[in-house]
Parts: C-alpha cells; structure tokens; sequence
C-alpha cells in the first residue's frame, strides 16, 4: 500500500486498572473525521501494535477517500491482554479515549471486536457506529456488506480478466470468519465452486458441508488449482514468496493490507495476475458503517456498496492506460482526492 502521509496524530491508551493498550492512530481527516474500527488482537510487543495500527488507519484514508465518503481514515488497535481480564471495563475504557478525540475519531468493529463491544464503548461516546441495528436503518455488523461489495468487484475482475461469470470460477478464500463465510455464501449462491482454508477445524468443515467446498491448508492455499484467490484472514498474505506460488489470475479479497511490501504488487502485474486492491473491494463495511453514523438511509448503503464494482473498473481503467499496477492507480485516485481537499461535511448536516 502506498500511503499518502505520515499519520497526524498517534494516541497512545495505556489503563493498567482495565487492562486497555493499544493505540488510536488518526491518519488523515483532510476529507472528515477519521473513521476506522477497533481491532483487538494478540500482538507481540507494543512497537509491533503501533506499526499495524499506522498500516491500518493509513488504508482506511485510501478506503474512505474511494469509497467517496466524507471521512478520514483512523484505525485503532487493542493489544490483547495477557491476563484475565473484563470485557466491559476495557471497552468502557475505550470508549473514554475515543470521547477524549473530541470527534476526531469514529470507531465501529473490526478484527476481535463485535457489535456487542460498540454497545459499551457507545456509553461513553456517541463517535461510535456498528451499534445493534434499529427500525431497517443502517448498523449491526457490517460483515455483510464488505462480502457484497468484494462479490461485486469480483464478478468485475473476473469478466475483465477471465471472460467468465462467477458461476464458471473456481474460488480459493482464505479465511472464513464473519466475512469470508458471508462472502462463501454469496459466492455459492453465484455457483461458483470454492476452495477454503480456514484455521479452525469445526468452523473449516461446517463451511465445507455448507457450500460443498474442499478443504486445504492455510499455506496451500495460494498453490491450489484456482482461478480466483480471496484473502480474507489477516493482512500480508501476498509477498515475494507466496505471489510466484499463486495459480490464480485474479486476486480479490476482503483482508486489509493483503500486500506485504509494495514490490508484491509489481511481481503480480509482471505474472498478468489482477489485483483488485483491498482498500476499493473491501469498502462496504465502512459504508455501512458510515451511513449509521451520518444517517443515510439503509437505500443509500446499498446503493454505494453496489459502486464499488464502477470503482473498481475505474482503477483497472486508469492501470491500463497508465501501463501501472493496480495498486499504484488506486493510491494515485486516493491522493487525488485527500490531497486535493474535497471537503468533509458536519455530520448533521449530511443527507444521502
């Protein structure tokens, strides 16, 4: 991922009484306020914590910037405790340090963090969204809409790159969480034949069973006869080893920063695999997320998540006739619009 600038602002939260560490990074909120979920993850020290959270927040800018939504891009980070500890107090305690921002920060879940956890943290601060969803208006777990607009930049990639329709494809996908299993449903639905890989056991073979899907391991997964390949575990998948194993020709997943350094990008466009960047295929949830908290109508999100797919065939236009990666056009659009300032709106006075 190329990012655009160094982030503005890093918060570090440290409350021994309730376990919270991590950070808050605000990236950019040249276009709003900075909007990003919550992860809460195992992390080896703080400085590992930190780096993943400046990645983050940093991809959320790009997201938020293509997605067309007036906000910045923040992201925050949990360190997962070591010790027991109480779930309520330490996101009571989140929810403090988000409210101390002010409304710079908008915070929603992510990675380790459910709408159960927004509940807590939204009783301390209203700069939180991914709240249980009321009378058909947006909310509740955004998983959903990241896998509808990853299917939808999908069935672009693989039309453009492969001549097909989803129903003539086979689909390796990495990681079957909320979004990977929300997005194997879809794909099923489509018919096409998946692949899956997906670290526990009982929920590896009830997807299995589900969608008629063949198993694999996590590290076969790049290596396995198929023609598309989703990420949608964690980030850094895609690296200078991984990327020559790859069968697949087009790359489409929901995981954030699937790119391990900026020369993977390079090595899959030399090898005629198309990459559909994560921060333009993965932006659904944000929109979700961004409609509760500005108070669009529930219309709206689809109509902005069905985008995505137009979104996409401009980045893949603008690669084409650059003779650059989709990676490189995607930052390029990206920077265009932080830097050239479109600005944020008052969130009260939004419509959709």
């Amino acid at each position: 991922m190329d990012e655009l600038m160094p982030p503005e602002a890093v918060v570090r939260l440290d409350d021994p009484q309730t376990g919270l560490r991590g950070f808050i990074v605000l990236h950019s909120t040249a276009l709003g306020p900075a909007a990003g979920g919550c992860r809460l993850w195992r992390y080896a020290d703080e400085a590992s914590a930190s780096e993943d959270a400046v990645r983050l927040a940093a991809g959320m800018t790009m997201k938020n910037a293509l997605a067309g939504l007036p906000l910045g891009g923040g992201k925050a980070v949990l360190m997962l405790p070591d010790a027991p500890f109480s779930r309520t107090q330490l996101f009571e305690a989140f929810g403090r340090a988000v409210n101390a921002l002010d409304g710079r920060y908008v915070t929603a879940e992510d990675v380790g963090t459910a709408v159960e956890d927004m509940a807590l943290v939204a009783q301390h601060t209203p700069h939180v969204a991914g709240l249980p969803q009321q009378g058909g208006k947006p909310g509740g777990d955004p998983s959903p809409w990241t896998a509808l607009g990853v299917i939808r930049a999908m069935e672009v990639a693989v039309r453009r790159r492969l001549g097909r329709s989803l129903s003539e494809v086979t689909v390796a996908v990495q990681g079957v969480g909320h979004v990977g299993m929300a997005l194997c449903e879809l794909l099923h639905a489509a018919g096409a034949r998946l692949v899956i890989a997906e670290a526990r056991s009982e929920v590896a073979a009830r997807a299995a069973t589900r969608f008629g899907a063949d198993l694999v391991s996590s590290r076969a997964i790049t290596t396995v006869p198929a023609d598309v390949f989703a990420p949608c575990a964690l980030g850094g998948v895609l690296n200078m080893a991984t990327v020559p194993t790859l069968t697949a020709k087009v790359v489409c997943g929901a995981a954030n920063n699937q790119l391990a350094m900026p020369e993977a990008a390079a090595l899959l466009a030399r090898r005629k695999v198309l990459y559909a960047p994560d921060y333009v295929v993965n932006a659904g949830g944000i929109i979700n997320v961004a409609a509760e908290y500005l108070g669009w109508s529930q219309q709206s999100v689809s109509v902005r998540v069905d985008g995505i797919a137009d979104r996409l065939s401009q980045v893949l236009d603008v690669a084409e006739g650059r003779g650059i990666s989709p990676e490189r056009a995607a930052a390029l659009l990206a920077r265009q619009e932080v830097v050239g300032g479109r600005p944020g709106c008052d969130k009260t006075a939004l419509a959709a």
